[in-house]
């Protein structure tokens, strides 16, 4: 009788770095799908649904990374879980591969202290369990499944009730 107010809007966070390529086109695509049809190719879709929260050049928390982590899958069944070397860049200020840190809270410090050492943007979807780190393109997938779900395409067993972080099953 009250389903509608039990469905809650995806809740979407991205840890943006403005002098960060990736993280510009990812925030832009994000606000573009707010705010106009989407996809983009269908004019008479409407734009999708979400809450989205920006967080500028302030890399994740200890428990935010290490919930981001768990909802990082590896790409193929035979690869390796996800280690927190996932969040490091390749760029020339970060540590070698000698002085990477090993967890969430090196990662966390290390980001305050050397922005540009961290992978951007880091986009997660609280509810859906997803992350996407350092790859603006993956960030279309994530849209995808938002506009499957919105237009009945996937079925949600969970509708309504919040995965990872918000959730109880943490």
């Amino acid at each position: 009788m009250f389903s509608a107010f039990s469905r809650r809007l995806p809740q979407i966070s991205i840890f943006h770095h403005p002098s960060s390529p990736p993280s510009v086109k990812a925030l832009a695509m994000l606000r573009a799908s707010l705010a106009a049809p989407y996809p983009p190719t269908n004019p008479d879709a409407p734009p999708l649904e979400f809450n989205l929260e920006v967080i500028e050049s302030k890399p994740p928390t200890q428990d935010q990374l290490r919930t981001i982590l768990s909802y990082v899958a590896p790409k193929d069944a035979k690869a390796p879980t996800p280690s927190y070397t996932t969040f490091l860049s390749s760029h020339p200020s970060a540590a070698g591969s000698e002085g990477q840190p090993q967890s969430a809270a090196t990662i966390a410090e290390l980001g305050v202290q050397n922005p540009s050492a961290l992978k951007w943007p880091l986009v997660v979807d609280w509810n859906g369990g997803r992350a996407i780190i350092g790859d603006a393109d993956g960030v279309a997938g994530l849209l995808e499944a938002l506009r499957q779900r919105r237009d009945g395409e996937v079925k949600d067993e969970d509708v309504g009730r919040p995965k990872g972080w918000f959730g109880a099953d943490t």
